[in-house]
């Protein structure tokens, strides 16, 4: 899949949205689209079809000055409805004559279109929406930068957001062809092909006739509740301890160091860029060891220029290889320094030990450790979200914590770091994340045997999968063998395993069992062809390097997730393009379901 398509259609759209209102305008941009804009357009492209004054979307502001043409560009939000409408009250209130129009994004809602009635503006503006869904972050990775739609569907219920992911992955199949095996990994993913089915049916049909270049494709929809375990896991590939050292927001990463207060200035992180591309996935450990060979060869290539003989030759040089030279070496100067920010924040977290006790509650051994360790950290009042997640991981891979314990660990995280987080822990208890373990009544009276010899269901998903390897420290961190070296060879993340099982085996029958416990199950759907099938991914025919893969994670995955998958598109040759709702770390994922952070 060429994903510069979608770049250049979003474009021309936001070009044709723009030049539909002429002469000057001023343009209102919610937060969240900023970075966002800048990756499909940019300032000067902006300038380039009219506008004038681009301003942020600001609570604290009551009103705004500029162009007598004013276009809010938003997301289709209560609270961001009620704003614009005081914006434009106060205007009128000072006889400020101007014209507004808000574009919702990805679409327009009903409710917001009340919300501006009901506050008396909805005669003095225009509406429109702009169907901006997946944007490009790499030539793999596509995002619609919808961090709220973890909390919103799998805590709140609301579906809203599930017409988005379905149009756009109508709008893929419209691009590139329809994709007859699709695969649904949980009831959201169910619900999204569903819909998928009612808003393409006949697109469908013309996606058969016009295509033939995803006949071999295959689409996995993935719920995030399937495998809440991987964003909790400590992450410790280069890409995936960028996102959670410093944050990546739209594939662009500003590399001051929050440690020592030093600026280090914001650097694109895509293919494109040479060096990051080459130590993206890698396991941290061998950063350093690229790093330091990339160095001496720049030294190596500046040093040429001593041995210049003729203008001529000097000439070439300065014009052909000195610009590239000096951006090379400022780029690894950036890496150097966020190696260290990286080192450094390793140090002060613990981080061994931290992952040590991770590695234990994954293979399911000395929990009674595990909870001690966690203890000591609430005594220590260790960072809040770093011991949250292994209160949780203990849980999700416990089916629940013991009732006593359970009692325990939450009254001291109350105490330890502020009853008002009190709500987030039910937010997290009734997604299934932060549970009291249920025992029978019949185990009740067994006592503690009943625990001892009753087996998870992750650890038993786990040993049916092995996502655990049995000896992680045969897993070769150098030149990886197995996608568990994301996480040292503790763990391979179980929605990416389940992408190698579903495409490596002919028929998915013996695989039941274990997609029964799931939840929401899994979901084998056929697109194109009636004809029956081998179910799973390929015949002696069709070879590995014809299959066109399309993973889609709703409610956000992790660079961990994206680097295992690139490790299985390289090792198996599958040509895998990932999507998501968000890209999200173990901390912005527990936070994002916080009701109020801790001061």
């Amino acid at each position: 899949m060429d994903l510069n398509i979608i770049k250049q259609l979003q474009r021309d759209q936001l070009a044709h949205m723009l030049e539909s209102d002429p002469g000057k305008k001023d343009l209102v941009i919610d937060p969240c689209f900023t970075k966002l804009l800048d990756r499909i357009a940019g300032v000067t492209f902006l300038k380039q079809h009219g506008v004038d004054k681009i301003f942020k979307l600001d609570p604290t502001q009551k009103s705004l000055g500029g162009s007598e043409m004013r276009i809010y560009f938003v997301r289709p939000t209560i609270s961001t409805m009620r704003l614009i409408s005081n914006h434009i009250n106060s205007e009128r209130f000072d006889d400020t004559q101007r014209n507004y129009k808000i574009v919702m994004v990805p679409r327009r809602l009903h409710v917001c279109e009340r919300v501006l009635e009901s506050e008396g503006v909805y005669g003095s503006i225009v509406i429109d929406e702009f169907n901006l869904d997946l944007v490009t972050l790499d030539t793999d990775l596509l995002s619609l930068e919808l961090p709220d739609f973890l909390k919103s569907f799998y805590l709140d219920g609301d579906h809203t957001w599930l017409h988005t992911i379905a149009t756009s992955i109508v709008h893929l199949e419209n691009l590139y062809g329809c994709i007859p095996n699709v695969y649904c990994i949980g009831k959201g993913a169910k619900m999204t092909f569903d819909m998928m089915n009612i808003l393409s049916e006949q697109s469908r049909a013309d996606a058969v006739e016009k295509e033939e270049n995803l006949k071999n494709g295959h689409l996995f929809i993935i719920d995030r509740d399937i495998d809440y375990v991987t964003p909790l896991c400590t992450p410790v590939t280069y890409e995936a301890l960028l996102d959670e050292i410093f944050g990546i927001d739209c594939g662009i990463i500003d590399l001051s160091d929050p440690i020592n207060n030093t600026q280090g200035g914001k650097l694109l992180l895509t293919s494109e860029n040479e060096i990051f591309q080459s130590i993206r996935n890698r396991h941290f450990s061998n950063v350093f060891e690229f790093i330091s060979s990339k160095a001496k060869e720049l030294k190596t290539i500046h040093n040429k220029k001593d041995d210049l003989k003729s203008v001529k030759d000097m000439k070439n040089f300065v014009s052909n290889d000195l610009q590239k030279l000096k951006q090379q070496q400022k780029t690894l100067a950036q890496h150097i320094g966020a190696c260290e920010t990286i080192m450094k924040s390793k140090t002060k977290a613990n981080f061994e030990e931290h992952t040590q006790i991770e590695h234990s509650i994954l293979q399911g051994i000395d929990s009674r450790g595990s909870i001690t360790y966690i203890e000591e950290c609430l005594h220590k009042q260790i960072n809040w979200l770093s011991v949250l997640r292994l209160i949780c991981l203990l849980s999700l891979t416990e089916d629940g914590i013991l009732p006593k314990d359970y009692k325990n660990l939450r009254t001291q995280f109350l105490h330890s770091h502020g009853f008002e987080l009190m709500t987030s822990l039910f937010n997290l208890k009734k997604m299934g994340i932060f549970t009291e373990q249920e025992i029978p009544q019949s185990a009740k009276s067994l006592g503690k045997m009943a625990s001892i010899t009753k087996r998870s269901q992750f650890k038993t998903i786990s040993k049916r999968l092995n996502l655990v390897p049995k000896s992680p420290e045969n897993v070769n961190l150098r030149i990886p063998d197995d996608m568990a070296y994301v996480f040292n060879g503790a763990y391979s993340p179980l929605t990416c395993k389940l992408v190698d099982v579903i495409l490596s085996r002919d028929s998915l029958v013996n695989l039941e069992d274990t997609f029964k416990m799931l939840p929401g199950g899994v979901y084998h759907e056929r697109t194109i062809s009636s004809t029956p099938k081998p179910t799973g991914s390929y015949t002696k025919q069709t070879r590995p390097e014809d299959q066109i893969v399309l993973v889609y994670f709703l409610g956000g995955c992790t660079f961990s997730e994206i680097t295992a998958l690139r490790f299985l598109a390289r090792s198996k040759g599958y040509k895998i393009t990932i999507a998501t709702t968000a890209i999200v770390t173990g901390n912005s994922f527990l936070d994002s379901v916080m009701e109020r952070k801790p001061i």
